[in-house]
């Protein structure tokens, strides 16, 4: 070669060196951005396109569930009409490329006998670089390909700037299927959850077969079919709250959002806050905007626990969100419009209240749409055998120990009136559980709960029979023990007390003498 085309060779070499380098930057600026994996791709064929003299650019990626080359962007190709197109590992030039890993540069692509172009890409009459888009030493996750203007001689030089590019882009797109790998996990993750939640408040989850539960659960399956608004009545402890709960994840909306919020807990100025959200500014602390309940259970489900404590003012400004379904945050004068389903629970007497004009009629009616009465527990007693069980079972994963509750047991907390309802009942075989060493809530654990002292069976006596000399040699043990449970009102522990004996002794031998133990 001669000088004059050596020098001509040597500024042409130049002229690309700083050509890809200002590529190279571009290239990378590219890489920085904050978008998703499709885009950046689309970005770097663009950049090599305008700015490297590499045209028809064009990047496969692997499929990892089929082992196939999916084209993930081309250069002046319809994303539609890409996805369509794929590659097994070793067939055509980009096959080829992925399973032997290796940089290929063909001079004329139309001499190349695998070449298959089925994007309809390429120029035949022009080069055509393939370069393995992979990590380090590990195996290739895709291939870059692009066609320089014009064979110049230097397609090994073009071929080592594609290969800068490759190792760029293999970094961006291991770090995003890491990312897809992370929120796909979490996603999943989201969705157990939800079924799990979701199975766990279904109605067969829900204990009680007596005819007002059976009752209640018919009116939660056909109130769930619809969007209506739910008012849930009933003392403080009957499970208000799990019906809440039963209604929204057997609905529509169980997907949705579902939002809670006592009434009670909070002082007017603050619960309008928590519903409604609040503006920047708007008074001393709101250093941001911040979404209200109402914003958050939209698409969902809110649960007003407490509904009866709010007060008047505050009565007309939640009117206004049942029936308009907007409201405007506080401090803020934009309307805002939620689609949310509101169920409400109180064990106040709001008729009562309605009537001494202490509540308004209006909000009272727009709540009372679909009333639900859940019964006291001593209303529903055949409930608490099974109701004991489940609640036993439920301590028992929480302590992390097989619990067991004894029918002797269950039959003393069957005689108790219980005026905290269902949360009574498990606060005290919780305190059961804990006193009871070997994991078994029987009469003894039962009684050191202090439940013995609230028993009614004392105070059902009406005429207690004439107390029997426990010590009468001519007794026997049976009619000991029987002489004992009358003195006692039937109630064992005392019964023993009696006797100088445990109550686990007195157990015993009503159980060993046959002894039916009365009722009350």
């Amino acid at each position: 070669m001669s000088s004059s085309a050596l020098r001509e060779n040597g500024g042409q070499r130049a002229d690309l060196v700083e050509m890809q380098l200002d590529a190279l930057y571009q290239v990378s600026q590219v890489l920085s951005r904050s978008a998703d994996l499709h885009e950046i791709l689309s970005d770097v064929l663009h950049v090599l396109h305008e700015a490297a003299d590499m045209q028809r650019g064009m990047v496969s990626l692997l499929d990892p569930s089929s082992g196939e080359l999916m084209v993930g962007a081309a250069h002046t190709g319809h994303r539609e009409q890409l996805e369509k197109v794929r590659y097994r590992p070793g067939e055509g030039v980009v096959g080829a490329i992925l399973k032997e890993g290796d940089t290929l540069v063909i001079r004329r692509i139309a001499d190349e006998p695998r070449f298959l172009d089925r994007l309809r890409l390429y120029v035949p009459e022009l080069p055509f670089i393939g370069v393995p888009i992979q990590v380090g030493d590990e195996a290739p996750i895709g291939v870059l390909a692009a066609q320089p203007a014009a064979d110049d001689g230097l397609l090994t030089e073009r071929a080592r700037f594609l290969e800068m590019v490759a190792n760029l882009l293999a970094q961006t797109v291991r770090r995003a299927w890491d990312l897809e790998k992370e929120r796909q996990a979490l996603t999943d993750e989201r969705d157990r959850l939800r079924r799990e939640v979701r199975s766990g408040y279904h109605l067969d989850n829900v204990v009680g077969h007596s005819r007002e539960m059976r009752r209640v659960f018919e009116q939660v399956r056909q109130v769930a079919k619809w969007h209506t608004t739910v008012l849930i009545r009933g003392e403080t402890g009957t499970g208000k709250e799990l019906i809440a709960n039963a209604i929204h994840y057997n609905s529509s909306r169980a997907n949705g959002p579902f939002i809670k919020l006592n009434c009670a807990a909070l002082p007017d100025n603050l619960l309008e806050s928590e519903l409604f959200g609040h503006e920047k500014g708007a008074f001393t602390g709101a250093v941001a905007q911040r979404k209200g309940r109402f914003e958050q259970a939209d698409g969902g489900t809110i649960f007003l626990d407490e509904i009866g404590e709010i007060s008047q003012a505050f009565q007309a400004k939640l009117l206004r969100v049942l029936q308009e379904g907007e409201f405007e945050r506080v401090g803020g004068t934009r309307t805002l419009k939620v689609d949310v389903r509101v169920v409400a629970a109180t064990n106040r007497n709001l008729e009562d209240e309605v009537e001494q004009g202490e509540f308004r009629e209006d909000l009272y009616y727009r709540l009372n749409v679909m009333p639900i009465f859940l019964p006291a527990l001593r209303k529903r007693t055949e409930d608490i055998p099974d109701l004991a069980r489940f609640l036993v079972g439920k301590l028992a994963r929480a302590q992390g120990r097989p619990l067991d509750i004894t029918d002797g047991a269950i039959r003393t907390l069957m005689r108790h009136d219980w005026p905290g309802n269902v949360r009574e009942l498990e606060n005290c075989l919780e305190r059961a559980a804990i006193m009871s060493e070997t994991g078994s809530i029987d009469l003894d654990a039962i009684q050191l709960t202090g439940l013995e002292e609230k028993l009614p069976s004392a105070r059902k006596a009406v005429a207690p029979p004439p107390e029997t000399d426990l010590d009468d040699p001519e007794l026997d043990e049976r009619e000991r023990v029987i002489a004992a449970l009358e003195q006692a009102g039937w109630v064992q522990a005392k019964a023993a007390r009696l006797l100088g004996m445990t109550p686990r002794q007195i157990a015993y031998r009503i159980q060993t003498l046959k002894i039916r133990v009365k009722q009350f």
